[in-house]
């Protein structure tokens, strides 16, 4: 998994081995072994790669897309997965997004809608304390 990972993740990034290699203090030659996993980097080399491609060091080693097709997403993006829409609009939001995001039986959720960009779901609360956050600052420039 890894050495696909650096792999994917440098064309991704639209870089050559060398420019890796540069960035990284580190042969070209050592950067080929990695992608082709004849070697692994080290520790230090692979908080240095995380941080190049902005992808977390567990995501960086332990991705593996081969079910979804899909590549290390970036630090802080998910994709959870397919969900089906059931007959009355009902959706079963992943285990794996529920854990991550803190939800639990019972919380309220505001579902927000782009015609361009799709459909978003945000906590009830946290909805809330943006709405007070912009309405103090409207405030605070009528003053």
């Amino acid at each position: 998994m890894l050495s696909e990972n650096l792999y994917n993740l440098r064309k991704l990034h639209k870089f050559s081995q060398e420019q890796v290699a540069d960035r990284l203090g580190v042969s070209r030659q050592a950067v080929a072994k990695w992608e082709t996993g004849e070697t692994a980097p080290d520790i230090h080399n692979c908080v240095a790669l995380a941080q190049l491609y902005d992808v977390s060091i567990d995501e960086l080693v332990n991705y593996d897309g081969t079910g979804s097709g899909m590549m290390v997403p970036p630090r802080g993006k998910h994709l959870f997965g397919v969900v089906t829409l059931g007959d009355k609009g009902q959706i079963v939001i992943p285990q794996r997004a529920r854990k991550i995001f803190h939800l639990k039986t019972g919380d309220r959720l505001v579902v927000l809608g782009d015609e361009a960009q799709g459909i978003a779901l945000v906590k009830e609360d946290d909805m809330l304390c943006l709405m007070n956050e912009v309405r103090q600052a409207q405030q605070e420039q009528g003053d």
